[in-house]
C-alpha cells in the first residue's frame, strides 16, 4: 500500500510541476518543469532523508557516543524484527522525534535532546517503538517524500506568484491572465500542500501508535509520553520547525489552535490516547 502511495505521490509531483510550468511559461515552461520534476523525484527517493536530517542539524550517534539511547533502539529493533536504524540526536530542548529513510535497511530515527530529559525509560521506549513502527510499516519514505514535495511546491508557487506580481510584466490580457493564475497559485499552493499532508499523515499515526505499543510492550507508557510531549510542544514549539516536515514528528511541532488544529497533520491527541488506553485494557 505504501509503495502505491509513494508511486502516486511521485506522479502527483510530476503533474503539479507540469501545471505550474504551463501557467508560467506555456509549452517551454512545461518542458523545464518536466525536467525539474524528474530531478525532484530522483532526489526525493535517494536524498530526502539526508535533506530532512540536515535541515534540523541532526548529529548521528552510536553505542560509544550515546550508549543508553543506542542500546534501547537496538533492543527495540530486534523485538520488531528490523535492522537497527541509524540514530540521530537534534540539539533542541523541545521534546519530539521522527523517523526517515527510504526503507527499513536505510532508516534513521532522530530525537530532540529535550525528549531524553522529560521521559522515563518506558515512555522513551514507547516513542522509539512508535518510530520503529513507521519504519516497519514503510511509512518513512512516503512521509519524507511528502515533506520534500510540500516544501518544494510551496516554495516554487510562492516564488512564481511574487515574480508574476512584481516582475514588471506587461499589461496585455495574456499577461494579466498569467498574473491572476500565479496569484491563485500563491494562495492555493499552501492549502494543497496541507491537504496532501492530511491525506497521508493522520491514519498513519494511529497505526504507528498501535505498533509502537506492541513493540515496546506498554500502551500506557506511550500514552503518557504522548501527553507529556503534547504539553511541552504547546508550551514551547520547536523554533525552527518547518510546516513541510510537521507530519513526520510524533506530535505536532507547530503551535496554534482553532482552525490550525482543524488542519493539523496529526489526529486529535485525545483520540490517540483513548485508543492506547483501550488497547491496554484488552491486553
Amino acid at each position: 500500500m505504501n509503495t502505491l502511495k509513494t508511486t502516486f505521490l511521485m506522479a502527483l509531483m510530476m503533474v503539479l510541476f507540469l501545471f505550474i510550468g504551463n501557467i508560467l511559461g506555456g509549452s517551454s515552461g512545461m518542458t523545464i518543469a518536466f525536467m525539474f520534476a524528474l530531478v525532484m523525484n530522483f532526489g526525493s527517493y535517494w536524498f530526502s532523508d539526508k535533506i530532512v536530517l540536515a535541515m534540523y542539524r541532526a548529529k548521528e550517534v552510536d553505542a560509544s557516543t550515546a550508549p543508553k539511547l543506542y542500546a534501547l533502539v537496538e533492543d527495540l529493533a530486534k523485538r520488531a524484527g528490523l535492522p537497527t536504524p541509524r540514530v540521530y540526536v537534534i540539539e533542541n530542548p523541545t521534546p519530539n522525534a521522527f523517523a526517515t529513510g527510504r526503507n527499513p535497511n536505510h532508516a534513521a530515527i532522530a530525537v530532540n535532546t529535550g525528549i531524553l530529559q522529560i521521559l522515563n525509560n518506558d515512555e522513551l521506549s514507547g516513542v522509539l517503538g512508535h518510530e520503529l513502527a513507521h519504519v516497519k510499516h514503510r511509512d518513512i519514505l512516503t512521509g519524507t517524500i511528502v515533506a520534500t514535495m510540500v516544501g518544494t511546491i510551496t516554495f516554487v508557487a510562492q516564488m512564481a506568484g511574487w515574480a508574476a506580481m512584481f516582475g514588471g510584466r506587461g499589461v496585455d490580457r495574456r499577461d494579466n491572465e498569467g498574473g491572476i493564475g500565479a496569484l491563485l497559485m500563491l494562495i492555493l499552493a499552501p492549502i494543497a500542500a496541507t491537504l496532501i499532508q492530511l491525506a497521508i499523515s493522520r491514519s498513519r499515526e494511529y497505526d504507528a501508535d498501535k505498533g509502537g505499543a506492541e513493540i515496546s510492550g506498554s500502551p500506557l507508557a506511550l500514552a503518557s509520553a504522548l501527553q507529556k510531549l503534547t504539553q511541552a510542544n504547546e508550551l514551547m514549539p520547536i523554533e525552527n520547525a518547518k510546516p513541510a516536515t510537521a507530519h513526520m514528528f510524533i506530535v505536532n511541532p507547530l503551535s496554534g489552535g482553532g482552525m490550525t488544529k482543524l488542519f493539523s497533520t496529526h489526529p486529535p491527541m485525545e483520540e490517540r490516547i483513548k485508543r492506547l488506553e483501550e488497547l491496554a485494557r484488552i491486553r
